[in-house]
């Protein structure tokens, strides 16, 4: 794969994780805009709490990496990835880090 198609990848990737996000997220939270409950509806059972901690844990790594990796090697606005770790999730954070990386690498 070359890197206009990982590229290009990396974005349909995004886009379609926010789509869907979007998806499921806008209509429950347009009826009760509880950011709280929201969050901790992610903790109901047992599974998904599993998930929600991995994700939780996964962030952070992408941060750890992020923050570490940016700095070294003078990669900027690293930190819009951290921010789009959290909305809309880790997905896009991470597919708009490593398109960032790809294309100072490219440089």
């Amino acid at each position: 794969m070359n890197l206009s198609t990982f590229r290009i990848f990396l974005i349909i990737l995004g886009s379609v994780f926010t789509a869907g996000f979007l998806y499921l997220v806008l209509p429950p939270l347009s009826q009760n805009f509880d950011i709280i409950g929201a969050f901790l509806g992610g903790f109901v059972n047992p599974f998904s709490s599993a998930y929600a901690l991995d994700i939780i844990f996964t962030w952070l790594v992408l941060a750890a990496w992020i923050i570490y990796d940016a700095k070294t090697k003078g990669i900027k606005n690293g930190w819009i990835a951290l921010l789009l770790g959290v909305l809309p999730g880790v997905a896009v954070g991470a597919a708009y880090y490593i398109y960032l990386r790809a294309k100072h690498d490219r440089n």
